[in-house]
């Protein structure tokens, strides 16, 4: 995600208002480490729109019947997963890199061995026909 989608801007009235809940309901969140606006130098929060998307999924996993200690593990869960997915994908490109650089050190003066079994078999075959 890019710098602006953690960019904490919205106090918490404006905050609550854009996602449709009570500032409470926002502290009651913060306090069960379930969001984590962060603080200006007086103390105030300030939200940011990953905070938005991370209240979203509260919001849709509450809807759907989990308690706030299941919507923390799910999170947790799923925060896992994506920095897993990120890591796969990079050792996969690691590894795409490594056999491409392989490829390019092969040695080109070597004879394919299809073309090395023809040259084989023609060397045999004068040999015998040389006798």
């Amino acid at each position: 995600m890019n710098e602006r989608h953690h960019h904490a801007v919205y106090v918490i009235s404006v905050f609550a208002e854009m996602a449709g809940v009570h500032p409470q309901t926002l502290r009651n969140y913060e306090r069960s480490g379930l969001l984590s606006p962060k603080r200006t130098s007086g103390g105030s929060r300030r939200f940011s729109e990953a905070d938005l998307a991370a209240l979203r999924r509260i919001q849709d996993l509450t809807n759907e019947g989990v308690n706030l200690e299941g919507v923390k593990r799910i999170m947790k869960l799923e925060a896992e997963l994506d920095a897993v997915k990120e890591k796969l994908a990079a050792t996969a490109d690691e590894a795409r890199s490594h056999v491409a650089e392989t490829h390019r050190q092969y040695r080109r003066d070597l004879v394919p061995v299809r073309n090395t079994i023809a040259l084989f078999i023609d060397a045999q075959r004068r040999q015998r026909g040389g006798m």
